[in-house]
């Protein structure tokens, strides 16, 4: 008798378990809008720290070459030697990586020498939807506005 009794109260009730999920919903349910806020605007602000970077080594490439690599060049003359105009390039390159990174949501960077915002260049990213203009993590990450 003592058995059965013991076996009756080993387990969870599908009320108890229910009751629980519920909880978990709605933690989740206040919880997930936040983390989501946060992440759009770590990116947000990784995309501008980026391009701080490449300003900066875009400024050593003109600094050591006399000029800025031209737009059909682009950023990729940071990391691989061009063809002309780059007569100081350094072995390595003027970025820690082999490869010019992307924005954070996964576009290339838009760059544009001679600016026509900037006196020397203009570097973009279109943010988090990729396409120009827009509003608070969609809007555009400008080299002239940082």
């Amino acid at each position: 008798m003592i058995r059965r009794m013991l076996r009756r109260q080993a387990g969870f009730t599908l009320i108890e378990v229910m009751v629980v999920v519920i909880i978990l919903g709605l933690l989740a349910a206040i919880v997930m809008p936040r983390l989501v806020g946060q992440t759009d605007k770590a990116r947000y602000e990784q995309a501008r720290i980026q391009m701080r970077i490449l300003e900066d080594a875009l400024k050593r490439y003109k600094l050591e070459n006399g000029l800025f690599p031209t737009t059909s060049q682009g950023l990729q003359a940071l990391v691989q030697k061009p063809s002309s105009g780059a007569r100081n390039w350094p072995q390595g390159g003027y970025l820690d990586k082999p490869e010019v990174p992307q924005d954070p949501w996964g576009n290339e960077y838009i760059y544009v020498s001679p600016g026509q915002h900037g006196p020397d260049y203009d570097l973009v990213s279109l943010g988090a939807d990729g396409i120009e203009g827009g509003d608070d993590f969609d809007k555009d990450i400008q080299s002239w506005s940082l």
